[in-house]
């Protein structure tokens, strides 16, 4: 049965769909040309609009991707078309940030600003809250960078481009709070047994704690806690 589909299986369309196998040889030429137009795109970008890539610039690497991805191996797509979308793309490229260096304010509209996340070892809510940005996938980033405990930091900034800045308490200074590794927060407290520093799993407020109800944070007033580490950064 297999071997009966197999022989009446159409295998010029499979592999080439409708277009002849004279049409490989264009593909490669097309794929040539519009790998080189993308290497020049780029390079007219300057080394900025690779490396740090904020919302806008994104966009803009998607529009030079998709122009140069169809002519390569769509026949009905012309190259000439596509340059013209690259030159297109670039020119509001330079437009726009001639209008980001002379003024803040559009700056900010088009590619975001930068926001802080942790000021002294402590989650800042109402600016955490405005981020895309799970509380698990920010403690993995942070692991990544040799956090193990929100004491260690300073101040944590999500900069417009994604990424994030760290700066660290130094060693003398590290304070209590609240750990990040995987399952410390999976068990927290509402009673405390052990008189110790607990912080809230929340917003990270740390604070000492005797035997008894845990109470509420001042901060978030929520009722969950765990043990605070002080635990020194390893570098």
């Amino acid at each position: 049965m297999l071997s009966v589909f197999l022989l009446e299986l159409n295998w010029k369309e499979l592999l080439m769909g409708h277009e002849e196998w004279s049409f490989l040889l264009e593909i490669i030429l097309r794929t040539a040309i519009m790998f080189l137009a993308i290497i020049i795109g780029l390079r007219v970008l300057g080394k900025r609009g690779v490396k740090q890539l904020s919302i806008f610039e994104l966009v803009v690497i998607i529009g030079l991707g998709s122009a140069a991805g169809d002519p390569m191996f769509n026949k009905d797509v012309g190259i000439i078309s596509s340059i013209l979308v690259f030159v297109v793309i670039i020119l509001l490229y330079s437009i726009i940030t001639f209008f980001i260096g002379k003024s803040k304010r559009f700056e900010k509209l088009v590619e975001g600003s930068c926001s802080c996340l942790i000021r002294n070892g402590e989650f800042a809510i109402d600016n955490f809250k405005k981020e895309n940005l799970g509380s698990d996938e920010f403690f993995a980033e942070l692991r990544l960078k040799g956090v193990s405990q929100l004491g260690q930091i300073e101040t944590a900034i999500v900069e417009s481009s994604g990424e994030i800045s760290l700066f660290y308490y130094e060693d003398k200074d590290v304070r209590y709070g609240l750990p990040i590794m995987p399952e410390s927060l999976e068990n927290p407290l509402k009673n405390i047994s052990k008189e110790s520093y607990y912080s809230c799993i929340f917003c990270g407020y740390t604070e000492h704690k005797t035997q008894g109800n845990a109470g509420c944070c001042p901060k978030c007033s929520k009722d969950e806690w765990v043990e605070a580490s002080s635990r020194k950064r390893i570098t």
